[in-house]
């Protein structure tokens, strides 16, 4: 059996000890402090997913008069993860890889002490695993408020997640989710009081898309691409069909997906299948995102279900011309022919419709370009989106807002 040694890097110091032996500090008996409110996030790993990105750009972007940021994963050793720790914010490494194992007891002694070490206010859990190790813990370490994220749809859980969903919607303090639909979604699914469950909607960092050319779909060679896992939900299986359809009339379309996932192989087959070779290139994981779309003219989501789209935030953020299926938070982020067009999922023919419009009017792709990036810039700033958190946790821990200091 392999033990995982927990591990805490860029630990700050702690805070002095409040009260004599066997007694709780005023944070655990619920004064209302003026200091900032402390709160631990906790996921698996970390990525250069959705999910992972927004969390690392809120850790980054919180004002820490208001919020103090912790960040616990319940892995963490993979070379990625490590990578991608945030430098100002303590870090705490479980080593947690199954539940099964002793090392698991271990990192729920070592997440406890970190939780009461640190006296935090609100535990803030991202995917099952960690919603599933780290309620009990917190609840255990005298954590006032536990919170669970959830940005998907969920239409992948199996009947045992779903009844635990169930009973851990009931047991947090609520749960958080970046769109109407997905709060529709588990709603729905578990039957929570609608006040339990939160829409806090994800923002972009505008900064890192400005200054882009417009797009130009009557240059010689045109650049069609998506951000995406390579995922069966991602549907990128019909992203490459279409593509085999539109070479048929324009020998100068170059496509391209930047990212990686399970169905690489399959999705690799596909393209040898169809004689797209050097015509649809499946590039991995890519570091750099603005880069990877100022290059594009056209940018795709073909996606079955979403919730609120970081990739599409982005899209937007860099004025592509945007190709997008009407699932999730889609058509609330795009309105059909004025920031994008919107599309029916799995639809071959509607995909293929859209990109030739987009590609015989460049004046009308320059215009949903320009339409979207003013529309994110108005709406779904990063800003905006850490205030919404900040709000949220001053409400939940103070009973009110509290004005933010300029």
């Amino acid at each position: 059996m392999r033990m995982f040694n927990p591990k805490i890097t860029r630990i700050l110091p702690s805070p002095p000890d409040v009260g004599g032996e066997g007694e709780k500090s005023s944070r655990f008996e619920g004064d209302k402090e003026d200091g900032p409110i402390r709160v631990c996030f906790l996921i698996d790993n970390l990525s250069r997913a959705g999910t992972e990105s927004q969390l690392l750009a809120l850790i980054r972007s919180l004002d820490r008069s208001r919020v103090e940021p912790f960040l616990v994963l319940l892995d963490g050793e993979n070379d990625l993860s490590r990578s991608l720790e945030p430098a100002d914010c303590p870090v705490l490494r479980l080593g947690v890889r199954s539940f099964r194992r002793l090392s698991a007891i271990s990192g729920a002694v070592r997440f406890g002490r970190f939780l009461r070490q640190h006296r935090i206010d609100i535990l803030q859990a991202y995917f099952i695993d960690s919603v599933y190790f780290g309620v009990p813990v917190a609840k255990l370490a005298g954590v006032r408020h536990t919170l669970r994220v959830r940005n998907n749809l969920s239409e992948w859980l199996t009947p045992k997640h779903r009844r635990l969903g169930r009973q851990y919607g009931r047991t947090v303090d609520a749960t958080l989710t970046n769109c109407e639909a997905g709060r529709q979604a588990i709603l729905q699914a578990e039957s929570l009081r609608p006040e339990r469950v939160i829409v806090l909607e994800n923002g972009v960092d505008l900064d890192r898309f400005r200054r882009f050319e417009p797009p130009d779909t009557a240059r010689p060679a045109v650049r069609i691409g998506a951000v995406a896992n390579l995922r069966p939900v991602k549907n990128i299986d019909l992203f490459i069909q279409a593509a085999a359809e539109l070479c048929k009339g324009c020998p100068n379309l170059q496509f391209e997906v930047a990212g990686d996932g399970p169905e690489r192989g399959e999705l690799e087959d596909v393209i040898a299948k169809l004689n797209l070779e050097g015509r649809f290139r499946l590039l991995g994981p890519v570091a750099d995102a603005p880069a990877f779309l100022a290059s594009l003219d056209i940018a795709v989501l073909c996606s079955k279900s979403e919730g609120m789209s970081n990739a599409l935030l982005e899209y937007m953020a860099a004025g592509r011309a945007i190709v997008a299926t009407s699932v999730g938070a889609n058509s609330k982020l795009l309105c059909d022919g004025e920031h994008g067009v919107l599309i029916h999922p799995n639809s071959i023919p509607e995909l293929v419709a859209a990109i030739e419009r987009l590609l015989k009017d460049p004046e009308l792709a320059r215009r949903i370009a320009a339409s979207a990036r003013q529309h994110v810039e108005a709406c779904f700033s990063r800003e905006a989106m850490c205030r919404r958190f900040e709000e949220f946790y001053s409400c939940l821990v103070h009973g009110t807002t509290k004005k933010q200091s300029h």
